[in-house]
């Protein structure tokens, strides 16, 4: 992947913004579509629907192309991307029939086509980039633009093929504006507003809106008795910070104001040529509602003060222009340095190759009850999974669209293995001691199985080291400076955890490398330590009280969704992961890998 322009730097820092949600633009276009009508070619106009709660919600229409049978619809649908969620989609093209609109009935429909966002959204190696604005010499912002294209062949009802009919949908996942900028200002020969000493200046920066109000968007080091309140310190930086604690500016009317870093949201939403106003008060005074001393200018201009050159306006006040004939100005303010910094969403780093590595670890301590008995939770009903299998699934599902071999590591804790049967707290459940890993999701679960029969459930109920054990591997990862794994632990447990001391130091351990971990308890056990694990009601310190760098944990009580859907479940534990990623990276300073090459075209498989 290519810098985005010069003066631009990773953001070294965890305390950066986060962008995880990411929006989805879907072209589409048709071919060798059936024709319905028996004078003219058919009238296509394509419906996108979206699975809510069971039932399919039209999200938005193409328009309608008259007598064409090979459509390229200039609709652009926007989607929002969401990790967690299985985001189902439906396409459907009908035939139109003029001033009668867009008809639903069977004989209008040409057929359809069902996918997930996440099937047709941008995946690694499918990363392109364009430039936002015109080329230099102004150096600008680069978009990086992630394009995926999937081809697959309409249906009409029942499952029966539209003939030849195909409809493709091209995927860009856009960003560009997840970012901040960094600012220096000073200023030269400022007017004098006290009487016997000189001004102690500063300036507030507003946007001005569609609307012509005025958003204050940051302002700098203002004296006490001001009005603008002490500088509290903060843990975490809002949308604009100073980059270190301020020095109040007194007495001087060539000041030079600390750098600080505002985003691109806050200072312009994110449009270039979106007007600012920057306004300059006195510490003694406050700034007036109306006129004062200031200038106009924009985002666009601001960026020619990139690398070695400056920027500088004339500050202005009408009400000295007016009585002053000579009047130049108030004096000046100079842009003395602008660095713009990339902020990676969570799709940047998907998109630049980083896999998702899934492993699962599974609890088969005594207090689960023999599996042959239909009270265990291990019991194999033949026609209801259990509670491990459902968490397994709900999980794994969402997780194997972001691992590209779709092999996953299963491993068990807390049993008597064979063939010696001494109890084992981070075995391969394929009892393949080279090779752990499982052929996709339904290889787990035939692992699993077939491995019941073969184990003795004893305890006690350690998970320490299967958390080393996947931490191993995420170290020699690290070791590599790159983004292109990232390690997910998924642990089913039944109970308490036994070893909690180790535990506490191996994730605090974890939360320097790149992996996250999820703890489901199954049954009706108390979890009330878990909860510990977790961190939300806290920071997770370890024995000796070192806190963890990040919070990597996640804990849910499956009973808590034994009555809901499995994508609930995901939606739950799966919904800090983006984060996680993005903060991991963020603190390494490690930007997302460049994409080997466009990707060629996908052909998903029919509808099941």
């Amino acid at each position: 992947r290519a810098t985005a322009t010069m003066g631009e730097a990773p953001e070294p820092s965890p305390q950066a913004p986060l962008a995880v949600l990411s929006k989805v633009e879907l072209r589409v276009s048709c071919r060798h579509l059936l024709d319905r009508d028996t004078l003219n070619k058919s009238d296509p106009c394509v419906l996108l629907l979206m699975q809510s709660q069971g039932q399919w919600m039209e999200v938005d229409r193409s328009e309608v192309i008259k007598s064409n049978l090979n459509p390229v619809f200039a609709k652009i649908f926007t989607v929002d991307y969401y990790f967690e969620e299985v985001q189902k989609l439906r396409f459907e093209v009908y035939d139109s029939h003029g001033h009668a609109g867009v008809g639903t009935h069977d004989d209008d429909f040409l057929g359809g086509m069902e996918c997930t966002v996440g099937q047709v959204s941008p995946r690694p190696g499918d990363t392109r980039q364009r430039r936002v604005s015109p080329p230099p010499p102004t150096p600008r912002l680069l978009q990086i633009v992630a394009q995926k294209r999937v081809t697959k062949p309409l249906f009409l009802k029942y499952g029966k093929f539209a003939g030849k009919s195909t409809i493709t949908v091209i995927s860009e996942e856009i960003s560009g504006n997840n970012g901040y900028v960094e600012l220096a200002f000073r200023a030269k020969k400022l007017d004098d507003k006290d009487l016997f000493s000189k001004s102690d200046p500063f300036l507030e920066i507003y946007r001005i809106d569609d609307d012509r109000s005025e958003q204050l968007v940051y302002r700098t080091e203002v004296s006490p008795g001001a009005g603008a309140g002490p500088w509290p310190p903060r843990r975490l930086p809002g949308p604009a910070e100073p980059l270190a604690p301020p020095q109040v500016v007194k007495n001087n009317l060539s000041p030079i104001w600390e750098p600080f870093k505002v985003s691109l949201n806050s200072l312009c939403s994110c449009e270039e040529k979106r007007k600012l106003r920057v306004r300059k008060g006195d510490g003694h005074q406050p700034i007036p509602a109306r006129g004062g001393t200031h200038f106009f200018t924009s985002f666009e201009e601001m960026q020619k003060a990139m690398g070695e050159n400056k920027v500088q306006w004339d500050c202005m006040n009408p009400k000295y222009k007016v009585k002053k004939r000579n009047y130049k100005n108030s004096g000046v303010v100079v842009l003395l340095d602008l660095k713009i910094h990339r902020v990676y969403s969570f799709l940047d780093y998907i998109m630049g190759g980083c896999q998702i590595h899934f492993t699962v670890a599974i609890d088969f301590t005594a207090s689960n009850g023999d599996p042959r008995n239909s009270c265990s939770l291990h019991y194999i009903n033949p026609y209801q999974p259990n509670e491990y299998l459902k968490a397994l699934v709900a999980v794994g599902e969402i997780c194997q669209d972001y691992d590209s071999d779709k092999k996953f590591s299963a491993l068990g804790f807390g049993a008597r293995i064979p063939p010696k049967y001494e109890v084992s707290h981070d075995f391969a459940i394929n009892f393949n001691p080279d090779n752990d890993e499982c052929e996709g999701i339904q290889g787990v679960v035939e692992s699993y199985q077939s491995c019941l029969p073969k184990i003795q459930l004893y305890g006690p109920t350690n998970v320490a080291p299967i958390i080393s054990k996947v931490a191993r591997v995420a170290a020699d990862e690290e070791r590599t400076k790159e983004a292109s794994q990232y390690f997910i632990l998924l642990i089913l447990t039944d109970g308490v955890v036994t070893d909690m001391a180790d535990t506490r130091e191996a994730i605090v351990r974890a939360s320097y490398l790149p992996m996250s971990i999820i703890i489901v308890g199954v049954g009706n056990a108390d979890f009330t330590d878990m909860q510990i694990l977790d961190g939300d009601d806290g920071v997770l310190r370890s024995p000796r009280g070192e806190p963890v760098l990040r919070d990597i944990v996640q804990f849910v009580p499956f009973r808590e969704f034994k009555n809901a859907s499995p994508t609930a479940l995901a939606k739950c534990v799966l919904a800090e992961v983006p984060k996680q990623v993005v903060e991991y990276y963020s603190y390494k300073a490690f930007p997302p890998r460049c994409p080997q090459r466009n990707t060629p075209d996908s052909n998903l498989s029919s509808p099941q």
